[in-house]
């Protein structure tokens, strides 16, 4: 079982500042991708950012420019800095994680979110 935790959530006002960070844990061999979703109030889960092991990123348009990813494969941990929030941004977000375990099993789990709220 892997396990992904999510900190760094918290509000903030707008054109400041956040950054989140995931850990792994668990029976982990090995991870692909690691990424960010996001859930606003009222609507589905979005891509925010994903990045390889490798290091190639995809960011959603919404984001671009604003946000960056990276990641820490030694430690098994995603980042995002999030600078100029804007009060769309406001949601609960997730980090996602695909990869084997150690008995080579593929997994792909889910964090239990951390709330970003920006205020206008």
């Amino acid at each position: 079982q892997v396990q992904l935790v999510e900190s760094g959530g918290g509000l903030v006002q707008a054109g400041g500042s956040l950054r989140l960070s995931c850990a792994a844990s668990g029976v982990v061999f090995s991870i692909d991708a690691m990424g960010w979703y996001r859930q606003a109030l009222g609507k589905t889960r979005e891509l925010v950012s994903t990045i390889t092991s490798g290091g190639s990123t995809n960011y959603a348009d919404s984001v671009k420019g604003r946000f960056t990813i990276s990641r820490d494969n030694a430690r098994n941990r995603v980042y995002l800095q999030m600078n100029s929030l804007k009060p769309e941004d406001t949601a609960v977000y997730y980090c996602n994680a695909d990869g084997r375990t150690l008995r080579r099993a593929d997994f792909r789990s889910w964090g239990q979110g951390t709330q970003v709220t920006v205020s206008s």
